[in-house]
């Protein structure tokens, strides 16, 4: 950036008042006459300009300079669209966060954490260099540490990936006896054991994520540290199936503000870790121990017991066994979702997707995700969605279970199921956010006697769980249709016992345990999403036009209309209730003249990707109709509405329509 000459000379005068003020002159006399005394010694030497630098770095006289200085940066918007610059990047970032100034508290303690480049990600080896330009895959990096979250700028997939960014994590006191305000100690910093989560995600360039690696970081070594920062590289492993295979480096940088006063010995460290890992160890064997017995005397009830689908413990991304319970926790999202119904809708927005495995064999991977990478991924398979699911209800006070059973034609399944205070069964489909009033059959009744028809596609259910209770289906049968969820019944429900479960499965029992992730606010604007995707749709619709060598005149207002519709649709979704159908119709009538016919096509996405969307939406037969629509005076309209949950779910709900003078 190069200034005119006037404002180069008004900036020079800033600065030389400005030291003129702090009396410079004088200070570097004093660090000058000290630095030339000290250098007098048996070993004298010529006094560079490097080593006069340093000493007045070393007395603070540099950071006491800068101190005074401030540098703001604007956003310049576009005058027209109010939409910032186009970033001179290889990659599309859609989720720019403005960075704000951060407040720090001079009476709390702070951990910052600096990722300082990638390297060794073989799998990006033969990656070329991206154009300018150019869309490419990426990484980002998430980081959660004590209901704190943070996400890296994404950086072009490499093997030595320019991941490099700054972390300011507050360590603050668990608030109980009123200590919570008071600034953290080392000897409390050594009791706090949450690990700093970082997980890794790949998005590739139409927008498919990846997870790469997830990884649980010991930040107390940094407690040793005479100055206060300590630097060290971070072998990150691959998941699933690859979890014993490297999937990377990062260096990693860690300094505490303000530094401590008296630092501790690395045997305390150690100690203090050894003992945390002894004792999850022994929690997790007695557990263990707890659980092949209660096995065992559940398959003594009945042999057939041994083919149920009672899961007590599953693999998570790490390839870690844990207990079922520990998956689910009583998660409140704040303000950011209104009520149960929206909960399930936002937990049905996250795609599905099964884990990944190489080779056939037709075997299911089992892949259980921790929470925050779950929602870092933004997709997941059913029992992510359900645990996810269960632990949002039961912050909204609900009686809330997991169900493992089988759905359709004896596929395993899981899904969530809420009871009543009235004794009331409610099936929630986690990946739809249908629900499924549930009434069992009774096999006792007379032949004649009315029975309910099975209302939900679930067909088998082994066991239910939530976050301190574990209850195996002991019934003669555990068709889903017949089965009765009274689970104070210990003829039809065999329990675990609760203290054991709290033993492995409650908030800090053990180390081992992931920390609970709060939700995420979302940061897309949907306004400008639903323009930007709107436009795009409208392109590639006069693109796909003029290939077939027909015109495309667009008309405004009916496009107009169709927002209506979408927004009814969209609350039908999250309620259940249906409503504003009347008015849309009414609108359309008044906007289509007599003679005219109207066509519309309404569909429904996970995803901003325009030419995914358009893609799938000429897979329908009713829908190219309406894209491709000949006639006489053929007007086409279109209208795209993104409604925004937490951790930017996206629902996307896209309206082709049509109206044309009929031609008997």
């Amino acid at each position: 950036m190069s200034l005119p000459p006037e404002k180069a000379s008004e900036l020079k005068q800033i600065i030389h008042n400005h030291l003129l003020k702090m009396d410079i002159h004088g200070k570097i006399r004093e660090v000058l006459a000290e630095t030339v005394r000290d250098d007098q010694g048996p070993a004298h030497r010529a006094l560079s300009e490097a080593d006069f630098l340093h000493a007045l770095q070393r007395r603070g006289i540099i950071d006491d300079v800068m101190k005074d200085l401030h540098f703001t940066q604007e956003v310049h918007t576009d005058a027209e669209t109010g939409s910032p610059p186009k970033p001179a990047a290889h990659y599309v970032d859609k989720n720019i966060t403005p960075l704000k100034k951060t407040n720090i508290d001079p009476s709390r303690r702070y951990l910052y954490l600096q990722v300082l480049g990638g390297k060794a990600f073989l799998e990006h080896l033969q990656e070329p260099e991206p154009l300018p330009g150019q869309v490419c895959s990426t990484f980002t990096l998430y980081l959660h540490f004590r209901n704190q979250r943070f996400r890296s700028k994404p950086v072009p997939c490499a093997c030595e990936p320019d991941l490099k960014e700054g972390f300011l994590l507050e360590i603050h006191r668990d608030g109980s006896a009123g200590e919570g305000s008071k600034m953290a100690d080392a000897t409390t910093m050594l009791s706090l054991c949450d690990p700093v989560h970082l997980v890794l995600i790949k998005t590739d360039t139409s927008s498919e994520t990846a997870l790469v690696s997830s990884y649980f970081l010991d930040w107390r070594t940094v407690l040793s540290s005479p100055s206060g920062k300590t630097c060290f590289a971070v072998e990150l492993m691959g998941v699933g199936s690859e979890c014993k295979v490297p999937a990377g480096v990062l260096t990693v940088s860690l300094e505490l503000y303000p530094p401590l006063t008296e630092t501790l010995s690395t045997d305390i460290i150690s100690t203090q870790q050894s003992l945390e890992r002894q004792r999850t160890a022994e929690k997790e064997r007695l557990f263990l121990v707890y659980a092949k017995q209660w096995w065992r005397e559940f398959l003594e009830i009945r042999p057939s017991h041994q083919s149920k689908m009672v899961k007590i413990f599953a693999q998570d991304e790490n390839g870690v066994n844990r207990p079922v319970c520990s998956y689910v926790r009583v998660l409140r999202a704040g303000r950011l979702l209104e009520s149960p119904r929206q909960a399930a809708r936002f937990v049905s927005l996250l795609a599905q997707e099964k884990a990944p495995v190489v080779g056939g064999g037709g075997g299911k991977q089992e892949q259980w995700c921790t929470l925050m990478a779950f929602l870092c991924r933004g997709k997941g398979d059913c029992e992510d969605h359900a645990t996810l699911l269960c632990s949002l209800l039961l912050g909204f006070g609900l009686d809330t279970y997991v169900c493992v059973g089988t759905k359709g034609k004896v596929t395993p399944h899981t899904w969530v199921l809420t009871r009543g205070t009235d004794g009331s069964i409610t099936f929630w489909e986690s990946l739809t956010a249908h629900r499924y009033l549930h009434q069992a059959i009774d096999p006792d009744a007379p032949p004649l006697a009315p029975q309910p028809k099975p209302s939900s596609p679930y067909r088998t259910v082994g066991c239910v769980f939530n976050h301190q209770t574990f209850l195996a289906n002991c019934q003669p049968t555990d068709a889903v249709e017949l089965c009765v969820f009274d689970f104070q019944n210990q003829s039809l429900w065999k329990a675990m016992s609760e203290e054991a479960l709290k033993s492995v499965c409650a908030p800090g029992s053990t180390t081992s345990l992931p920390p609970l992730p709060p939700l995420c606010a979302p940061s897309l604007d949907p306004a400008a999403a639903s323009n930007q995707l709107e436009l795009e749709i409208r392109y590639l619709v006069s693109e796909h036009r003029k290939d077939m060598e027909l015109a495309t005149v667009w008309d405004d207002h009916l496009s107009y209309l169709l927002s209506s519709a979408l927004s009814a649709y969209e609350l039908e979704r999250c309620t259940g209730v249906s409503c504003g159908n009347e008015e849309f119709q009414d609108a359309v009538r008044r906007a289509v003249p007599d003679g005219h016919t109207f066509k519309g096509f309404p569909i429904h996405f996970l995803h901003c990707n325009a030419r995914r969307a358009f893609a799938t939406c000429l897979r329908s037969t009713f829908c190219e109709e309406i894209v491709c629509c000949r006639g006489d005076h053929v007007r086409l309209a279109v209208r795209v509405r993104v409604f925004v949950y937490p951790e930017n779910a996206c629902a996307v709900w896209l309206m082709f329509a049509c109206k044309y003078r009929s031609v008997l």
